[in-house]
């Protein structure tokens, strides 16, 4: 174990991050959702991503995406792919500089055990779940997290034991309610306690 490792396995114990490390991932979107998650999960423990984006870093995405000045203009994947490894440098990361559509989202995470849904367009949202909702895999989505406030009203909603969703489900991003940083971030890391905890029970139940 590398010592951002040795420290993660002093909360969670040696064979429980060995448990979390085969854990395979899916980020659909490395924006302000996808980024972030990836972050919180990194520190969590798990190793192996899968990560998707045609997108490249601008000014107006410092305010809230884990991205930092001097990666401006680089594509998203391979500078989250960069900063997750500075975090722990021996993850697992297979990084897809692509669009996600119904033509190439089985291919790109059908062998993922965990979907993290990180989309700004509602068509990408409904087909992502479509795709993968009678899977069985675990499957996070959110849907609104924009303006400023009211951050109780940010819930999670288990769907399905497979399916959840994060947000207030009405505060869409839009130019009356842009995103910013402390509410899309509370959404990213609803959505990686979501996965934690999933994998954490399944262990000790399995024990």
């Amino acid at each position: 174990m590398n010592r951002t490792e040795q420290g993660i396995a002093k909360y969670l114990g040696k064979d429980c991050l060995h448990n979390l490390q085969a854990v395979r991932i899916g980020i659909a979107g490395a924006g302000g959702l996808g980024s972030n998650c990836a972050m919180h999960l990194v520190r969590s423990g798990f190793k192996k991503f899968i990560i998707a984006d045609f997108d490249r870093i601008e000014e107006s995405n410092l305010n809230r995406q884990f991205y930092f000045a001097d990666q401006v203009g680089k594509s998203k994947v391979e500078a989250l792919s960069d900063n997750l490894r500075a975090i722990n440098p021996d993850l697992d990361i297979t990084a897809h500089v692509t669009s996600i559509h119904r033509e190439n989202v089985h291919e790109l995470f059908g062998d993922c055990d965990v979907i993290i849904e990180a989309f700004d367009d509602a068509a990408a949202k409904k087909t992502l779940v479509e795709t993968f909702l009678s899977t069985g895999k675990l499957l996070v989505t959110a849907s609104g997290m924009g303006g400023t406030g009211n951050t109780d009203e940010i819930k999670t909603r288990k769907v399905r034991d497979n399916f959840y969703i994060i947000g207030d489900m009405k505060t869409e991003c839009n130019a009356e309610t842009p995103p910013f940083s402390p509410r899309v971030a509370i959404c990213a890391a609803k959505q990686a306690d979501i996965v934690l905890e999933h994998y954490l029970n399944k262990f000790q139940e399995a024990q």
